[in-house]
């Protein structure tokens, strides 16, 4: 018969070599991570381009949108004042013309907005125009 303290003992050691296979695997997966992080540092000093950083970091995704919002609201509320329509309509006008000139929003916003400083009309070409106004840019 074997003592109690001896299963224990063996226990404990099978115990203690598991928690540093755990440990060893752990630390791989952080040396893994400290790597990738390095080349990251590196890329962004020699200046990763900003589309692949927006790739790569949900973060600046969604900072990059926070940072876009109140110029394409200008351009709403420039289209809205000219054609009439609501804030909804406004943006699918904007998005629309985005899509026609295959310029992103956020760029196309810019160009109404300074547009509209200039004394000028918000979308290019009449795009916003509605109804009769529409027909005659013939």
């Amino acid at each position: 018969m074997t003592e109690p303290g001896v299963n224990r003992a063996d226990a404990l050691s099978q115990r203690v070599l598991r928690v540093q296979a755990r440990l060893e695997e752990s630390m791989r997966h952080l040396t893994a991570s400290m790597a990738r992080l390095r080349v990251t540092r590196e890329e962004i000093k020699v200046g990763r381009s900003q589309r692949v950083m927006l790739h790569d970091s949900a973060y600046a995704r969604l900072q990059a949108q926070l940072d876009s919002l109140p110029v394409i609201e200008q351009a709403k509320g420039i289209i809205m004042a000219e054609t009439g329509c609501g804030p909804e309509e406004a943006f699918g006008l904007l998005r629309k013309a985005s899509q026609r000139g295959n310029i992103p929003v956020r760029e196309l916003s810019v160009a109404v907005v300074a547009r509209a400083g200039d004394g000028g009309s918000g979308l290019p070409d009449g795009q916003g125009r509605r109804g009769k106004d529409r027909d005659r840019r013939g």
